[in-house]
């Protein structure tokens, strides 16, 4: 069958597509959009079946053709989009041409996969889908085995988070709860909090990581909320010694990642 060809922007599926920016439509339809060669390739690779693949050849960069094929091979409806139809609906400056509608990532907390001794990270209150995002490529990288938005503000289909975990928040396992959902549910499993804030004495590198633990950060106005640091086993802060009193949400959620990472590696302190 020969792909469908768009060239107008007054299209019924150019019009639903553009419709997926808001988050109602997204919950809706349980769909979202991956943009991007390399992200929508990370989606595939982690078991993704996109809806429905549009593409436009004048932009795509060398050697995708492989990809294409790859989706085709996934019975994926094919639309072919002109050059100014997808300059509009893609969300990012210079496009490179490719572009899904895809399920919407994320999953209950029941359904989250747990090692022997789990290392979760817990964003409570995150208002910057851009935040959200970092904060899944830093977790993919460092072997975080799932991320809980807890009483987010954003959703994990929020194309603005997909194109800033560059893709991850299909690879790494994602879940969204209410904070005592969060909360629960920890106790539950036996996973103790530890709770980012300057509001302390203890230094991040000064607790034991090597067990079961959720890292949790808080909103980037106001960090954790009362209820969330009265449920923590510690609150740590990062040192700092500049005269701005807080880190970005994402660049404090990584330290504190890596300082588990390093402990858990065996290295000397």
């Amino acid at each position: 069958m020969a792909d469908l060809h768009l060239t107008s922007l007054h299209n019924p599926r150019v019009k639903a597509l553009l419709a997926l920016s808001r988050r109602r439509v997204r919950d809706a339809e349980g769909l979202t959009v991956v943009e991007g060669h390399d992200e929508l390739a990370l989606a595939v690779e982690a078991g993704v079946r996109p809806h429905t693949f549009y593409y436009c050849p004048e932009l795509a960069p060398p050697l995708s053709a492989a990809l294409v094929k790859r989706i085709r091979a996934l019975s994926a409806p094919v639309v072919r989009l002109s050059r100014e139809v997808f300059e509009r609906v893609a969300y990012r400056e210079g496009p490179d041409g490719f572009l899904a509608t895809v399920p919407s990532p994320g999953m209950s907390l029941a359904r989250l996969p747990l090692s022997a001794r789990p290392f979760l990270l817990v964003c409570e209150g995150i208002e910057k889908p851009g935040n959200l995002g970092a904060m899944l490529r830093t977790a993919e990288a460092a072997g975080v085995e799932a991320v809980i938005a807890a009483d987010s503000v954003t959703d994990w289909g929020n194309p603005n988070v997909v194109r800033a975990s560059k893709g991850t928040v299909f690879s790494v396992p994602v879940a969204r709860a209410t904070l005592a959902e969060t909360l629960s549910w920890l106790q539950a499993h036996g996973i103790p909090l530890v709770a980012t804030t300057p509001d302390t004495d203890a230094v991040h590198t000064e607790v034991d990581y090597r067990g079961p633990v959720a890292l949790a950060v808080g909103a980037e106005s106001t960090g954790l909320t009362d209820e969330a640091l009265a449920a923590a086993a510690h609150r740590v802060r990062i040192p700092m010694a500049g005269h701005v009193n807080s880190l970005n949400a994402a660049t404090a959620a990584a330290i504190v990642i890596y300082e588990v990472v390093r402990q858990r590696s065996g290295e000397s302190t």
